[in-house]
C-alpha cells in the first residue's frame, strides 16, 4: 500500500503526517527544520513514502532541494490552494496543517509549484536586498524633507548629487538642525553606496547573460526587467504555452461566473509581484518614453484609446511577459515592425 506524507514547515520544528492510500493516519511527528533530518526520518520509517508535500514558504525550497537529492519525490504545493482547502479546520495547529496537506497529496488535490535552480535563487535575493537598500534610501531622503518641512525648510527639486549640499545649506546655523543632519546624511551615503554596488552587480550579470540581452531588444525593456523575468520563470519550458504567463503573474482579469451572476473584475493581482511590476513599468516606458515606432507601441495606443491608459498598460504588461517568453523560447529577438511594413518616427 502507498504512503504519502505532508510537512507544515516551521522554522524551528516541522510537523510531519503520513496516511496511507485510504487516508488513515499511519504517524504523526515533529522533526528539525533541517534537509539531513527529514531524510533520516523518512529512510527510517521501514517503508516507502510515494511522494512528500511541502506548502511554498521561505524555508520551503531549501528543503524541497535537500529531499529531492536524497531520492524522495518532493512537491511544492501552491500557497492559495493550501490555504482554501484547509479553510474549514475550526480548529488550526501545526499538527493539523500536516494533515491536511497529506490528504492533499494523497488525492491529488493540488497545484505544485517550481521550484527555482540555486543560481536564480542568488540572483533573486541580489534584486530583494537592492530593491530593499533602494526603499530605505528613498525612506531617509523623504525623512529628512519631512523633518526640514516642520521649520519651514523647503527642499524643492535638487538632483541626487546636489541633495547633501541643498541639505547643510537649509541647516547652516541651526545647530540641532546641523546634527540631525548630519547624521541622516550619513546613514543616506552608506546606503547609496551600499545599493550602487549591488546596481553594479547587478548590471554585470545582465550584460554576461545572453539571455538577458535578447529579452532587451523589446522597445521599454531594461537590463532590471529583463533579469527580473529571467529569474522568475527560470526555465521556459515549465510553461506551455506563452498567452499563460499573464495569468502566471496575475495580469489577467478575475472572473466569478454563478448561475446568472457572470462578473469579470479587474486583474487578479497573484503570483509574483516583482515580475508584475516591473512588467508593468516596461510598458509605462513603452508608451511614454520610447519615441521609436514598433507594432507592439502601436498595438498599445489602439488599446488606450479604446479602452484608456490604464487599461492599455496592464494589457501591454501582459503582452511584453508573453513575448518575452516567446523570444526565449525560439531564440529569437524583437522586431520593430511586421511584415512589410517600414519604420516610422512617432512622437510618444
Amino acid at each position: 500500500m502507498e504512503h504519502y506524507a505532508g510537512i507544515d514547515v516551521s522554522l524551528e520544528l516541522s510537523s510531519v503526517c503520513i496516511v496511507d492510500a485510504k487516508g488513515k493516519i499511519v504517524k504523526e511527528v515533529k522533526v528539525p527544520s533541517d534537509p539531513d533530518a527529514l531524510v533520516a526520518f523518512f529512510r527510517g520509517l521501514g517503508f516507502p513514502v510515494a511522494r512528500i508535500g511541502l506548502e511554498a514558504g521561505p524555508l520551503s525550497q531549501w528543503l524541497h532541494a535537500g529531499l529531492s537529492a536524497a531520492g524522495l519525490e518532493t512537491v511544492l504545493l501552491e500557497t492559495r490552494h493550501v490555504k482554501a482547502a484547509l479553510s474549514a479546520m475550526t480548529v488550526k495547529t501545526d499538527r493539523k496543517d500536516a494533515r491536511g496537506i497529506a490528504q492533499l497529496i494523497r488525492m491529488g488535490w493540488f497545484r505544485p509549484v517550481h521550484c527555482k535552480s540555486s543560481g536564480s535563487q542568488e540572483v533573486r535575493a541580489l534584486l530583494v536586498a537592492r530593491k530593499q537598500l533602494l526603499g530605505k534610501l528613498l525612506d531617509v531622503e523623504f525623512s529628512i524633507r519631512g523633518i526640514l518641512r516642520g521649520f519651514g525648510l523647503k527642499m524643492g527639486a535638487v538632483t541626487r548629487k546636489g541633495f547633501d549640499a541643498r541639505v547643510r545649506e537649509l541647516c547652516a546655523g541651526q545647530a540641532m538642525l546641523e546634527r540631525i543632519a548630519g547624521a541622516m546624511l550619513a546613514a543616506r551615503a552608506t546606503l547609496r553606496t551600499e545599493y550602487s554596488n549591488l546596481h553594479k552587480a547587478m548590471l554585470a550579470i545582465v550584460r554576461t547573460d545572453a539571455v538577458c540581452r535578447r529579452l532587451m531588444t523589446v522597445p521599454g525593456v531594461g537590463a532590471l526587467v529583463a533579469i527580473t523575468f529571467k529569474t522568475a520563470i527560470d526555465d521556459p519550458a515549465r510553461i506551455r504555452k506563452s498567452k499563460a504567463v499573464g495569468a502566471l503573474f496575475g495580469l489577467t482579469p478575475r472572473k466569478y461566473q454563478s448561475g446568472e451572476t457572470d462578473i469579470t473584475g479587474g486583474v487578479s493581482l497573484v503570483g509574483d509581484e516583482m515580475v508584475r511590476t516591473a512588467l508593468y513599468e516596461a510598458a509605462n516606458a513603452l508608451l511614454s518614453r520610447v519615441t521609436r515606432f514598433s507594432a507592439l507601441k502601436r498595438w498599445g495606443i489602439d488599446v488606450a484609446k479604446r479602452r484608456g491608459m490604464k487599461r492599455a498598460k496592464v494589457a501591454l504588461a501582459r503582452k511584453i511577459g508573453v513575448i518575452l517568453h516567446r523570444m526565449w523560447i525560439d531564440g529569437t529577438s524583437f522586431r520593430w515592425t511586421k511584415e512589410g511594413r517600414a519604420p516610422q518616427l512617432v512622437h510618444a
